[in-house]
């Protein structure tokens, strides 16, 4: 079952807390804030959406899919009930159609991936900085910060570049196989 991830406000007081008792100048704690926790907060609803939209779409043409080929091989001849069997079978067929293509469409199970790693990755920078590990041991907050806020940035970076290149790609692929009249 899927767990909906902490309430955000939760999470801003609780990293709020914690950034408030870093060494750290106050402006590189606003930066912090508005840069780092902002995003991975961003990262992880849009991640959950999209992850929800996928299980959704995904279950109505798995389990549509497995009604239909039922309501097609019952035979119930003329009677009352047939024409409700043949309407029932045309609009299961038509929603598990529809929800086959918005997900191929929007790929909500590849956002969900894509936005998952990316904020598992500026999650696990934003401990290491501060537990001061990694590439931070044997530092203060104040030195590491210069190289935390670059390993965001650069994280940040390739998170649009990743998007966009697949968005490019899987676009200009369709766009390869639509015949020209």
């Amino acid at each position: 079952m899927l767990k909906k991830p902490k309430d955000h406000e939760q999470v801003r007081t609780e990293m709020g807390t914690l950034i408030e008792a870093l060494e750290l100048p106050e402006l590189n704690k606003q930066f912090l804030r508005a840069r780092w926790l902002e995003q991975v907060i961003w990262m992880d609803e849009k991640a959950w959406e999209s992850v929800l939209r996928h299980n959704i779409l995904r279950l109505t043409t798995i389990i549509g899919g497995v009604i239909v080929p039922a309501l097609v091989s019952w035979n119930v001849g003329d009677s009352a009930g047939a024409d409700l069997i043949k309407t029932l079978t045309v609009i299961i067929s038509l929603v598990v159609a529809l929800s086959a293509a918005v997900e191929e469409f929007f790929h909500y199970g590849e956002r969900w991936r894509h936005y998952r790693r990316t904020v598992e990755a500026l999650k696990s920078e934003g401990w290491q900085f501060f537990q001061l590990s990694g590439p931070y041991v044997n530092m203060t907050h104040e030195l590491a910060y210069p190289a935390f806020a670059a390993r965001v940035e650069e994280l940040s970076r390739e998170e649009v570049e990743t998007y966009m290149t697949q968005v490019a790609k899987e676009k200009k692929a369709e766009d390869q196989t639509v015949p020209t009249t």
